[in-house]
């Protein structure tokens, strides 16, 4: 593989080329990676590929060997594996809250304590997901809940 970047300090917007003689897997990820930056994840729904932006996702689950991509409205198949997808949008306002998930904080609705230092949480599409103990704890401070 061979990269190559121009300075153009004249240039307004950022173009990324990608040459290639075939589509491989590597490359799609690649690109799916680059899609991140400019806040679309790409997802799968039955046989199509969609972008899905940022803002539209309520939470991320990993089940078995497939990660999910909750909307408001459907689930998608994401490629990438839950720590991929917890370093590529920790900036994004995302937070894990247990091994299998990642909460668009936005989009939560209400926490209740629960047994044993647990946070149930409401979404603000009525589902409810679990923080763990060992997440608990540090999603109260980046929400300022005590």
């Amino acid at each position: 593989m061979k990269i190559t970047i121009d300075l153009i300090p004249d240039k307004t917007d950022t173009e990324i080329t990608v040459s290639c003689s075939s589509l491989t897997p590597e490359i799609e990820k690649l690109l799916a990676t680059l899609r991140i930056l400019d806040r679309q994840l790409t997802v799968r729904y039955e046989d199509s590929v969609h972008l899905l932006d940022l803002s539209d996702i309520i939470y991320i689950e990993a089940v078995e060997r497939s990660t999910f991509v909750y909307t408001a409205d459907r689930v998608y198949e994401s490629d990438f594996r839950l720590y991929e997808l917890e370093q590529q949008l920790s900036d994004s306002g995302f937070f894990r809250i247990s091994k299998s998930c990642l909460v668009r904080l936005k989009k939560i609705k209400s926490l209740k304590s629960d047994i044993d230092r647990k946070i149930r949480i409401t979404m603000e599409n009525g589902e409810q997901l679990i923080a763990s103990r060992m997440y608990a704890d540090e999603l109260r401070c980046k929400l300022g809940v005590k």
